[in-house]
C-alpha cells in the first residue's frame, strides 16, 4: 500500500498496529517522502487471501491522518507484461550474423527443407515446440471465462515447460468454442510445432477435439486436463496402495466426477489391472443401461460398476478402498469414509476447494492426497506434462499411447524411494530434480516399444545439460 499521511513519523507505528490488528503481517515499511506538508510511505505487508487483502487496506485506511493513494497485489505485480518472452539463441551483431541467420542465408536452410522434409525438426524450432492451446471454455475452477482470460493461465503453462523441461511453449487462445474452428486451426498452426498440448477446453468437446486432431496430425495430441491428471494420479495411487498394503487390482476405486479427468483416470485404472470402478457424477453412480446419460457417460457407464451399485455416492463409497474427486466442492462429508473399508485412500482433488477438508477426511482415511500446496501429497500435473512432452520431441513421435502414460506414472512413482515412503509421502514434489528426466526417460522407451516412431521422424539423443535450475530445485 502506497500511503499518504500527516507528517508525523509517529504514524508509522500506528499503520503497522493497525494491520497487525487485523491479523496482517508488515514485512516493510519504507518512507517514500517526507516534507513539511506530508509523508508517503510504502507498506509491504502479507495476507491470507484478496478478501484478507482488503481488511487490511481497510484497516490503514481508518488510521487517523491516513489517506491510501495506491494498492498493489504482487500476484498481478508479477504479471505485468507477462511472464514469457521471447529470446535470440543466435548472435545478430554484425551483418555476417544476420546473413547466416536472415537473408540470404536463411534460404538455403529453406530450401534443403522443401527437399528434405524430414529435417524440419532438426533445423527449426519445431523440434523443441509445443502449441498450448484453449478455447477459454474450462479455465482452472473459474469455469467458461473466454481466451483473453485464459491467457495469463496459458502463459504460466508455457513457463512451466521451460523451467522443467527446457521446452518452448507457446500460448494459443482460441476466439472460437466450435469444435470444427478448433480443430481446423489447430490443424493450420501444427506444422510450426512438434506436439500439442490441450489445455481447458470444456468437456464434452474436448474429447471430439482430441480424437480428431490424434487423427488428422502426425505429431503427438495430450489433453492435460485429460492425461497429466490420470497420470500423476496414478502415480500418487500405486504408492498410496501400498502405504496401506492393498493390490491396485484387487481394489475397488470410487471415482465422483464423469468429466474431461474422471474419464481419463478411470481409463489409465482400468489400463493398470484396475477392475471395480464405479463413476458417481450428478445423475448418481453409473450404471449401464441408465437413462439421460450423454454419450461420453454412457461409455463410462458401460465400461465400469461391475457390480451395479446405483445410488447416491454414499452408497457408492460403501466398502470401497479408494475415493478420487475430480467433481466440485463439498461433495463428501467425512464421516463417510467410515463407510469404505478399512485405511481407506481419498484422493480430493477438486480445485481450489477440494471435495472433502483434506484435515478433516485425515481423521477417518489412512492416506489423504489433494491439489492443495498446504497440505501434503499434492498432486500436480506439473509432475507429468514436462516429461512427457520432453521424451514425446526426443523421440520425436508422432502419437501418445496408453502405454506411455502408464509407463510415465509408473516412473513418478517409482522416484519417491522405499525408505521416503509413508502416508504423507506418496508423491514426489514438483520441485524434484527427478522428476521430468525420469517421465522423458518412459516416455521415450514407450514411443520406441509401441512403434509410435516411424521413418520421418527419427529419434534424436536426449539433451546432455540439466534442465535449468534443476540443481537447485
Amino acid at each position: 500500500m502506497r500511503l499518504h499521511t500527516a507528517p508525523d513519523h509517529a504514524v508509522v507505528g500506528a499503520v503497522a498496529t493497525a494491520i497487525a490488528a487485523a491479523g496482517g503481517i508488515v514485512t516493510a515499511i519504507d518512507v517514500a517522502e517526507s516534507s513539511h506538508a506530508r509523508l508517503v510511505l510504502d507498506v509491504t505487508c502479507s495476507a491470507g487471501d484478496a478478501e484478507h487483502a482488503d481488511l487490511l487496506v481497510a484497516a490503514a485506511d481508518e488510521v487517523e491522518g491516513i489517506e491510501v493513494y495506491k494498492v498493489s497485489d504482487r500476484t498481478f505485480l508479477l504479471h505485468i507484461g507477462g511472464k514469457i518472452s521471447v529470446a535470440s539463441k543466435v548472435p545478430l551483431k554484425n551483418r555476417d550474423d544476420l546473413s547466416m541467420a536472415y537473408t540470404p542465408g536463411v534460404g538455403r536452410v529453406s530450401q534443403a527443407l522443401a527437399d528434405n522434409p524430414e529435417d524440419i525438426p532438426r533445423l527449426t524450432i519445431k523440434g523443441n515446440s509445443v502449441a498450448v492451446v484453449t478455447d477459454g471454455s474450462a479455465v482452472l475452477g473459474l469455469g467458461n471465462i473466454g481466451p483473453g482470460a485464459a491467457l495469463p493461465v496459458m502463459e504460466g503453462k508455457a513457463a512451466l515447460f521451460k523451467r522443467f523441461a527446457d521446452i518452448d511453449a507457446w500460448p494459443i487462445c482460441l476466439a472460437s468454442q466450435d469444435t470444427d474452428e478448433i480443430v481446423r486451426a489447430v490443424e493450420m498452426i501444427a506444422p510450426g510445432f512438434g506436439g500439442i498440448n490441450l489445455e481447458d477446453i470444456a468437456a464434452p468437446r474436448c474429447f471430439e477435439i482430441e480424437r480428431r486432431l490424434r487423427a488428422s496430425l502426425d505429431i503427438p495430441v495430450f489433453h492435460d486436463d485429460q492425461h497429466g491428471t490420470a497420470i500423476v494420479v496414478l502415480a500418487a495411487l500405486t504408492n498410496a496402495l501400498r502405504v496401506v498394503g492393498k493390490e491396485l487390482a484387487q481394489s475397488r476405486v470410487v471415482v465422483a466426477g464423469g468429466g474431461a479427468a474422471g474419464t481419463a483416470i478411470v481409463t489409465l485404472l482400468l489400463a493398470a489391472g484396475v477392475t471395480d470402478v464405479v463413476v458417481w457424477d450428478r445423475e448418481g453412480c453409473l450404471a449401464a443401461g441408465m437413462v439421460g446419460l450423454s454419450d461420453a457417460k454412457a461409455e463410462l457407464a458401460k465400461a465400469t460398476n461391475p457390480r451395479g451399485v446405483t445410488g447416491d455416492l454414499r452408497a457408492g463409497l460403501a466398502g470401497a478402498d479408494v475415493f478420487v474427486g475430480v467433481s466440485a466442492p463439498g461433495v463428501l462429508q467425512a464421516e463417510w469414509i467410515q463407510d469404505m473399508a478399512e485405511r481407506a485412500v481419498v484422493f480430493a482433488l477438486a480445485n481450489p476447494d477440494p471435495e472433502v477438508d483434506p484435515g478433516e477426511a485425515g481423521r477417518f482415511a489412512a492416506v489423504v492426497a489433494s491439489g492443495r500446496s498446504d497440505y501434503p501429497n499434492q498432486i500436480n500435473n506439473v509432475l507429468a506434462f514436462p516429461g512427457v512432452f520432453r521424451g514425446l520431441l526426443d523421440a520425436r513421435a508422432h502419437e501418445v499411447t496408453i502405454d506411455m502414460l502408464l509407463r510415465a506414472a509408473a516412473a513418478i512413482a517409482h522416484v519417491v524411494k522405499d525408505e521416503e515412503l509413508n502416508s504423507s509421502f506418496i508423491i514426489p514434489t514438483v520441485f524434484h530434480p527427478d522428476v521430468p528426466g525420469a517421465v522423458a526417460a518412459a516416455i521415450r522407451e514407450g514411443a520406441t516399444q509401441d512403434g509410435a516412431v516411424d521413418g520421418a521422424n527419427r529419434p534424436v539423443d536426449p539433451p546432455a545439460k540439466e534442465s535449468p535450475e534443476a540443481g537447485s530445485a
